[in-house]
């Protein structure tokens, strides 16, 4: 696990110095404190920070071939590199090192680009080949590392976290404001843009090529629901668990001591479960609570963690979110509004006193459907050809009815008017269009469509398949997994995630939909799976996210905080929100009547983002 960065060139001149590609590798080493390392010829600069899992010793990089004219630099795992090995090793390649890295860049020397289609895990990679004078970047299927990318001038520059190319010479920190309604609308800043304008994200299940010929991206796999699985219910179960054990098994791979964080949940119990299965002593596991017991799923976590006989840590933390928050922000790297990411920025701190590697169970709800949205979505279209009057009946019954439940009432008529894409985006969004609007202007109507093209036209699968779709293409990538890579790396900890294993989401996108949907829950072949190895109370509990108190804190320390932020000349000249609707909504929230937390959070985040990214240096 490590941080990846670097510059080539198309031949017109020479790529910046080393001391700027020392600058880009300082701005990550969080993610790899165990060493570093840089590489410089006329038309290439390649680096990387190393946090070192697998052979300690060995795999230092950038690793160069026999001859040094192909530079490998690589983020992540390969968890098949040792049968890929044996394959090259029959092929007449030659190994000095135990690492993975080593694999990829043998397997580079004979298959070329068609090497990144036999890899198997979380990687982003460049590979500088200097006898073609080509660029080769990659980024695993389903974007569990991340790759920004810069072209410009006729070199191209990338990075494993956007800080590092702010130290690119001329760089200018130009935010493309057209990203702002689709970041109030889901917290994030969808892939392939990037806050910053030239900036672009290299897609999941991508490669990239560049040349004196320019920049090339292709798709080298794709999440698919066909063919559809055609078994028994039990062969499904047997499948499923021999994947599962797998996907465990490959990611037990690791000369460093390494557990899993619990949250007491379906998903990380169901990978502490293998993890016992096949380890000879107890899996060290790690869990977070706060004194709102509502927040706390503690006592689910040492229920699973007793059944197991695990070596259980946990801890009750009362952060000062006031001092995190600009932590968070400065560690996730763009406007991110996920409040998720501070317990996992924390349990993360809690493993890595203990452990340089965790596993943990995302992924579980886009592959195996486990979303409620996905559940309220497949109501509404139950409505059918009823849904134009149910529709109309819902608004005048939510106008009669006070309150909380009229709003509901009125807010399942909305959405039962609108087209596909925005009713389902409309369970997903943070905020609705009229309050983006009234914070940023008319602009705000556009928040969803940076997801339109996900629907596509014409689809005729089943609607839990192409909503799933969109969310492996957008709400994984882009908010689950940029969590879990930026709280991980900031504590100097590997994240792996079994149940994104591709082979696992490729069989679960591929059962029909009551194997994944059934009396009303998600989830239910993995359920059934788990039940092989869990108590029954773990596996038919209410499904409980990873919340923080965010309404408390803001008529708290955090109001307080926004209340500074949002009277400020700074806030208010910037020109990107509209004060007065700002502090409108901080004050409702604060008055007790309504909780606004999610909204003031997002704007927020990205005020502190403008002055530590935009106002300030933008150092760590």
């Amino acid at each position: 696990m490590c941080g990846i960065i670097g510059v080539v060139g198309d031949g017109r001149r020479e790529v910046p110095s080393a001391e700027v590609g020392e600058a880009m590798n300082a701005a990550i080493i969080h993610r790899g404190p165990d060493d570093g390392g840089l590489h410089r010829e006329r038309d290439a600069l390649l680096g990387m920070r190393r946090l070192a899992i697998i052979d300690l010793a060995g795999g230092h990089q950038p690793m160069l071939s026999d001859d040094g004219r192909v530079v490998l630099v690589f983020n992540g795992e390969i968890y098949n590199f040792r049968r890929l090995r044996r394959e090259l090793e029959a092929l007449g390649q030659r190994f000095r090192t135990d690492s993975d890295s080593e694999v990829i860049l043998a397997a580079y020397l004979a298959w070329g680009r068609d090497a990144v289609q036999r890899l198997e895990g979380m990687f982003a990679f460049a590979i500088w080949d200097g006898r073609e004078r080509r660029l080769l970047l990659a980024r695993d299927r389903l974007g569990k590392k991340p790759l920004f990318v810069r072209e410009h001038d006729g070199q191209l520059a990338f990075a494993s976290e956007l800080k590092s190319l702010l130290a690119l010479p001329g760089f200018r920190r130009e935010v493309d404001l057209g990203v702002l309604p689709a970041y109030f609308a889901f917290g994030y800043v969808p892939t392939p843009r990037s806050v910053f304008q030239g900036v672009h994200k290299l897609p999941p299940g991508h490669y990239a090529e560049f040349d004196a010929g320019g920049y090339r991206q292709h798709r080298y796999w794709r999440p698919t629901s066909t063919p559809v699985f055609t078994g028994s219910e039990a062969e499904a179960e047997e499948r499923l668990a021999g994947l599962l054990h797998e996907a465990v098994a490959d990611r037990l791979v690791a000369d460093v001591p390494f557990g899993a964080f619990l949250s007491g949940g379906l998903d990380s119990s169901v990978v502490v479960a293998l993890m016992a299965r096949q380890m000879s002593r107890p899996v060290k596991t790690f869990s977070i609570g706060f004194r709102e017991a509502r927040y706390s799923e503690l006592s689910d976590a040492r229920r699973v963690a007793t059944h197991l006989a695990t070596e259980h840590h946990e801890l009750v933390v009362e952060p000062d979110a006031t001092a995190m928050v600009e932590r968070l922000v400065w560690h996730l790297d763009e406007p991110f509004a996920d409040a998720s990411a501070l317990p996992t920025y924390l349990v993360s701190e809690l493993a890595a006193r203990e452990v340089k590697m965790v596993l943990s169970g995302d992924g579980g709800d886009e592959a195996f459907a486990g979303y409620d949205r996905y559940l309220r979505l497949l109501a509404l279209e139950r409505l059918g050809a009823l849904r134009g009057p149910a529709a109309l009946a819902l608004r005048i019954g939510g106008r009669l009815l006070p309150g909380r439940h009229g709003f509901r009432l009125r807010r399942i008529g909305e959405r039962l008017g609108l087209g596909l894409a925005d009713r389902y985006l409309s369970g997903v969004a943070l905020s609705r269009p009229e309050q983006t609007i009234a914070l940023i202007g008319e602009a705000g109507r556009e928040g969803y469509a940076s997801l339109h093209p996900l629907f596509h036209r014409g689809d005729v699968r089943p609607l839990l398949d192409r909503i799933v779709e969109v969310d492996l293409h957008s709400y994984l990538p882009d908010d689950i997994l940029v969590k879990l890579d930026r709280m991980s790396m900031a504590a100097s900890l590997e994240g792996r995630a079994p149940l994104l294993d591709h082979r696992v989401v490729e069989f679960a996108l591929r059962l029909p939909v009551g194997l994944r949907v059934r009396d009303g829950r998600g989830k239910h072949l993995l359920r059934q799976v788990a039940r092989r190895w869990l108590p029954a109370e773990v596996l038919d509990k209410p499904k409980q996210g990873f919340g923080i108190p965010l309404d408390e804190w803001f008529r708290g320390p955090l109001g307080g905080m926004a209340a500074d932020l949002f009277a400020s000349r700074a806030f208010r000249e910037r020109g990107w929100v509209h004060p007065a609707a700002a502090e409108d909504l901080l004050a409702r929230h604060r008055g007790g009547g309504e909780n606004h937390a999610e909204s003031l959070w997002q704007l927020l985040c990205l005020e502190l983002w403008a002055r530590r990214f935009i106002d300030g240096a933008g150092g760590g």
